[in-house]
């Protein structure tokens, strides 16, 4: 009898936390208390199609948002609404990015934050500026991979009737040599 009770207990000792320690399922936007709502406000149109794994982090966030310093809520308010207008591409391309970051050597990351640092001094109307300045992609501006590699002839010159005239220039060109 005592080597049962024993192992009743031995058994309930071991499984009584593990049972505890089971995630649970994170709250809906209704099962959040009116104080989460308000500070989570910004994803409630998206709430109920986040990951579980994203709803609890954003869950911690409010629970730490009360004893956060003013500027500290502005700031997470601040980036929050952002978050919510970005469209789910865009979210994993921060995420990829912000990965990418983490990864950096130490070194990096200082050059990085120093850069960003300088940038957030420009004016307002210079940050705007180079913002928006459209990205060249990289293939438009590239050369070609290796000087052996002939750049594309226009349409007009791909099959002519007879040899060119300037095709003794191009065995003297660096590019042959």
């Amino acid at each position: 009898m005592a080597k049962a009770l024993l192992a009743v207990a031995l058994w309930l000792c071991i499984s009584l936390p593990v049972c505890a320690a089971a995630p649970k399922k994170p709250p809906s936007w209704a099962e959040l208390t009116s104080e989460q709502q308000q500070i989570l406000a910004p994803l409630a149109a998206d709430w109920d199609k986040l990951e579980p794994e994203r709803k609890r982090k954003w869950v911690g966030i409010a629970k730490r948002y009360p004893k956060m310093k003013p500027d500290e809520q502005a700031r997470v308010q601040r980036r929050m609404q952002a978050w919510a207008k970005l469209t789910p591409k865009e979210r994993q391309a921060a995420r990829e990015s912000y990965k990418k970051m983490e990864k950096l050597p130490p070194e990096k990351k200082q050059g990085l934050t120093k850069q960003w640092e300088e940038y957030n001094r420009l004016p307002e109307q210079e940050r705007r500026k180079l913002g928006s300045k459209p990205r060249k992609p990289p293939a438009a501006t590239a050369a070609p991979k290796s000087p052996a590699e002939p750049a594309p002839l226009p349409a007009a010159s791909v099959a002519p009737p007879e040899p060119l005239p300037a095709a003794p220039a191009l065995a003297s060109s660096p590019a042959s040599q």
